[in-house]
């Protein structure tokens, strides 16, 4: 009963999703649309490891970043197919955070936040150094376009497809591992650690384990932003983009389409920005977008921890179903 209840809550941000192409022709529309896409990906995993298992991260840009250079270097340098070259972009962030991850994840709270920014913030600056690998700040240009099954993708739509079939697989997998029994020992560390650990949850493993998977699959959406747009520099990983990352999380919440919602809402927030910052404050750039950013984080984290598409299921009439659902994914940072 409570299924049918929810299905229009599941079913409406679908029905969306296939009108989009259909309806609008409009190239900007679609390329706004497959950046949403690129970005829930990464913030899926992100929301998975923040709000299901409590720890932050302000360093996942980077992971996108090594992604998107994986997949550039392997594709531009060593000549590896395109479509298996984007299966590989999640390899080296998944390897990184593994490295790192281990003795990150031992510190909490601030200190979390400050390991993970400062990891973020070299990574960027690698990106920017290593000129013969990464091109340095003017970036690596040359990326071949990407073949699906001999399907050349040419297209604002055919990138639409591809990228939202991803998302919305990543999304189904989320949402099984909050269901499955790994997601219920993350709920146990997220609200106490000793708990778990007397429980006999092996706390340090699982995290790790949680925080390679969001940096696999941010990787990933490197992969998928670096063939799309057919060139990756450093620009595009760094603080500015961890912030947008982390905000997504905040935003969308633990709900299935959370980080759907989370990254349109920051995507769409960024457009608006773009057009109208320089019309109040003339001569303003990205600085003025991540005053905005950050100060949403703040205002969002008080307000309300469950996040924006927690606070919808509650208001659409889904009755008592869909705030039992919103309740059970809101969870505090």
């Amino acid at each position: 009963m409570r299924c049918l209840k929810e299905w229009p809550v599941k079913a409406v941000p679908a029905a969306v999703l296939l009108a989009v192409p259909l309806v609008w022709g409009n190239n900007y529309i679609l390329g706004v649309m497959v950046t949403v896409a690129i970005f829930a990906v990464a913030a899926a995993g992100l929301s998975v490891l923040m709000n299901l298992a409590g720890q932050v991260s302000f360093g996942h840009a980077a992971f996108m970043g090594l992604g998107g250079y994986a997949a550039a270097v392997l594709a531009v340098n060593y000549g590896w197919p395109p479509l298996l070259a984007l299966a590989a972009a999640p390899l080296l962030p998944a390897l990184a955070a593994g490295l790192v991850g281990r003795p990150v994840l031992k510190l909490r709270e601030f200190y979390l936040v400050l390991a993970t920014l400062a990891f973020g913030t070299l990574v960027h600056l690698l990106f920017n150094e290593c000129r013969a690998v990464t091109g340095g700040p003017s970036g690596l240009s040359g990326i071949p376009a990407l073949k699906v099954f001999g399907f050349v993708l040419s297209s604002e739509r055919e990138f639409y497809c591809l990228t939202w079939g991803v998302a919305l697989a990543v999304l189904a997998a989320c949402r099984n591992l909050r269901r499955s029994p790994v997601g219920r020992a993350l709920s146990a560390v997220h609200e106490s650690e000793e708990a778990a650990d007397a429980c006999g949850i092996d706390t340090a493993s699982l995290k790790l384990k949680t925080f390679v998977f969001s940096a696999a699959l941010a990787g990933l959406a490197g992969g998928l932003y670096a063939f799309y747009i057919s060139f990756v520099s450093p620009s595009p990983f760094g603080f500015h983009a961890s912030v947008q990352l982390v905000l997504m999380a905040v935003l969308g919440g633990s709900a299935a389409w959370g980080p759907v919602a989370g990254a349109a809402a920051v995507i769409f927030l960024s457009e608006f920005l773009r057009w109208a910052a320089p019309l109040v404050l003339p001569g303003a750039g990205a600085e003025c977008q991540i005053v905005v950013y950050g100060t949403a984080l703040v205002i969002i984290t008080i307000w309300k921890n469950s996040g924006v598409w927690g606070r919808v299921l509650c208001r659409l009439p889904a009755g008592k179903g869909g705030k039992e659902y919103a309740a059970g994914s809101a969870r505090p940072l």
